[in-house]
């Protein structure tokens, strides 16, 4: 009876068993456990190295970008500024040449009232010649001359005054009361005019 009683005390420890238990355990613990924290810091911090050149790159791009935006806002406001001067540079001297041309057509009539000829043929001559220097002027500038006589009346390009019964095709210019003239095909007075009436 006596074995019986001494194998469950030995199977059951007591307090003290346990802590002497738990201080052979200790030593080795205490060296395991330091070395858990050290392995798992390295991921960590190559993860973090990582993470910063990654924003470092980031940043790097972001302020390259938006010195590229500044510039390129530079530029578009230089040809802005550039295309409005040249607009309103345009608007201002549009007439510069066409003036020029009509200098010498000024001089000729200046030069004809100061002449105090009292010759017809002179005067019609000088007329004739101011008239050819006006023409050529107006040439210049794109304005030329509508004399639609036997066309077909547009009503973009002529004003029928009245229509008269003719010979020719009905709705073509009979007659031309008033010239028209036109800048690069854009009408600036239409021709006045009389139309064929239909048979």
């Amino acid at each position: 009876m006596e074995n019986t009683q001494e194998n469950p005390a030995s199977q059951n420890p007591t307090p003290a068993d346990d802590a002497a238990r738990q201080a052979a355990d200790a030593p080795g613990a205490n060296n395991a456990q330091p070395a858990q924290p050290a392995e798992a810091a390295a991921p960590a911090a190559a993860q973090a190295n990582e993470t910063a050149a990654q924003l470092a790159e980031a940043q790097a791009k972001v302020a390259a970008l938006q010195e590229e935006f500044l510039r390129a806002k530079a530029e578009t406001e230089n040809v802005r500024r550039r295309a409005q001067e040249d607009v309103s540079k345009a608007h201002k001297f549009a007439i510069e040449n066409f003036a020029e041309n009509l200098l010498p057509v000024l001089d000729s009539l200046e030069a004809a009232l100061a002449d105090s000829s009292t010759d017809i043929g002179k005067v019609r001559e000088g007329v004739e010649l101011t008239l050819r220097q006006l023409t050529g002027a107006l040439e210049k500038g794109r304005v030329i001359a509508l004399n639609p006589v036997g066309e077909k009346f547009d009503p973009h390009r002529h004003q029928a005054i009245s229509m008269v019964p003719a010979e020719q095709e009905a709705n073509t210019i009979v007659n031309v009361l008033q010239k028209g003239y036109v800048i690069a095909d854009r009408v600036l007075r239409p021709a006045l005019v009389t139309v064929a009436a239909p048979k």
